[in-house]
């Protein structure tokens, strides 16, 4: 079973930037369809951004369409989040969430595999 890690989130102030990464353990990341969620504190999780095996097609919420970029590297098992222009709506624990079977989805209960999620605090 691969095993996630996020890291790279902290305080930043209202139109900063931030880039999320998310590492994978085991041999077959490149099998894996990645997504991005969040969820902010009293909410529920919500899709962020998700990237296909290969990295060729990506998908956005549409809040964060034109902010934010995710992106992998097959050869480091990492997937990133680029974050840009952040707003504090974007205050929110990130995962990571990873997908064996199947192409990217905006559904957690699609995922099997989840990181244990990494803080961003924008503040005004």
């Amino acid at each position: 079973q691969v095993q996630l890690v996020e890291s790279g989130g902290g305080l930043v102030q209202a139109g900063g930037s931030l880039r999320l990464s998310c590492a994978a353990s085991g041999r077959t990341f490149s099998s894996l369809s990645m997504v991005w969620f969040r969820q902010a504190p009293g909410k529920e999780r919500e899709f962020v951004a998700a990237i296909n095996r290969s990295g060729g097609n990506t998908y956005y919420e549409n809040s964060v369409k034109g902010r934010f970029t995710i992106s992998r590297d097959n050869d480091k098992n990492t997937v990133y989040l680029q974050m840009d222009g952040l707003k504090p709506d974007d205050t929110a624990v990130y995962y990571c969430a990873a997908r064996y079977f199947g192409g990217p989805s905006d559904s957690a209960k699609e995922y099997s595999v989840w990181g244990q999620g990494t803080r961003v605090t924008v503040s005004a």
